[in-house]
């Protein structure tokens, strides 16, 4: 494992009980987890980490690089090149597949509570996706079960790029292990225990990534409560790479499979973990790209709560409730007061959050219970 000083503050510290970090000069008596055949190779410097890393795969062996979500930027330009080198050796007979080069980036746009607007950047995800579909592979796993069936898999491959993005804050497990791996499998799905729509939905909630999927699942919860006549289908999305075409990547559902998910003529409300116009893109030739609504990362930041930062970008969960009511002509003028009560929540947590420094109770403490 390497990475640029930050294995502690991303929680991986359960590492050490296996292995120490790598140190072959002096130490004091203060020193803890270090050795010299310790197998984490921590340095503040991104491109020597990815130097050693790229390095170590090349002999057969396998590794992870783990980052702050945001300056994973910092070796773009190396991973064009790891890019462009996995295109070409994959039409080299004689060359042996390698391992995949692992990213876990963590600490991620949502989450720095403590930090701030300079550490909220989802962009390498946009930027990997660029690269030749057949060596790209990215995932958003939403709980922590879905995270192992990811990495389990991801550390089994050869000659890709796999980026996985995973919050290190405690979050709810929606699944346990062996729906998990069956929905990473898949890669893509409806989550039938969130649902209700028995086959023809009025609306489709869609998320990809934890903090997404968790203001889609509050929001369908309080769609449920004040609308329950509302019939909503949620879709989940762990491999972003299924929302392509199959003609456009390996991983890509055919028209088919996607209209079937997401049926056309069906007001689709996609709460996404990045920067929105990444899902538009990948999603532009689809039968019902013109009722696919995307929200997300607007670069809107500040260090503040958790909740405050998904409503700045209006992610949260009553924006995505009022969206759906938008969206949804059936409902029309018949839930405008369902709709005030959402912006009026909205309105309530600014003033909230501005006097006492932390979210509404009813946020902090929400739980699925469906």
């Amino acid at each position: 494992m390497v990475g640029p000083d930050e294995t502690e503050s991303n929680r991986l510290s359960a590492v050490y009980e296996v292995t120490a970090k790598a140190w072959n000069a002096d130490r004091r008596d203060t020193d803890v987890n270090l050795a010299t055949d310790g197998r984490v190779l921590e340095m503040l410097s991104e491109h020597t980490c990815q130097g050693w890393l790229e390095g170590y795969l090349l002999t057969g062996r396998h590794g992870l690089f783990s980052s702050y979500e945001a300056f994973v930027h910092i070796v773009d330009s190396m991973v064009n090149q790891h890019a462009k080198w996995l295109k070409t050796v994959n039409r080299l007979d004689w060359r042996r597949p390698i391992p995949s080069l692992n990213y876990l980036l963590t600490s991620h746009v949502w989450r720095q509570d403590h930090n701030g607007f300079s550490h909220q950047d989802p962009g390498f995800i946009d930027h990997v996706v660029n690269k030749k579909a057949e060596v790209v592979r990215v995932y958003l796993p939403p709980d922590t079960n879905t995270l192992l069936s990811t990495m389990d898999h991801c550390l089994r491959t050869k000659n890709y790029i796999n980026v996985v993005v995973a919050g290190k804050q405690p979050q709810p497990n929606w699944l346990d292990w062996e729906a998990a791996a069956l929905h990473c499998a898949r890669g893509i799905g409806v989550w039938d225990f969130a649902s209700n729509d028995d086959g023809e939905p009025d609306v489709v909630m869609a998320c990809a990534g934890d903090v997404p999927t968790l203001e889609t699942m509050a929001a369908v919860d309080l769609l449920r409560e004040h609308l329950p006549q509302l019939k909503i289908r949620v879709v989940n999305v762990v491999d972003l790479m299924r929302l392509q075409g199959a003609t456009e990547h390996p991983h890509g559902l055919t028209d088919p499979d996607f209209d079937a998910l997401f049926p056309p003529g069906t007001p689709v409300i996609f709460a996404y973990h990045g920067y929105p116009w990444l899902i538009h893109r990948l999603t532009y030739r689809r039968n019902n790209h013109q009722d696919l609504h995307v929200r997300g990362y607007i670069e809107e930041g500040t260090t503040t709560t958790p909740f405050d930062m998904v409503v700045r970008n209006n992610l949260d969960r009553y924006h995505l409730a009022m969206d759906v009511i938008d969206r949804v002509p059936s409902l029309g003028s018949h839930a405008i007061s369902k709709r005030q009560w959402f912006a009026d929540q909205r309105t309530r947590h600014h003033a909230y959050v501005t006097e006492h420094g932390e979210d509404l109770p009813e946020v902090r403490d929400w739980r699925w219970s469906r």
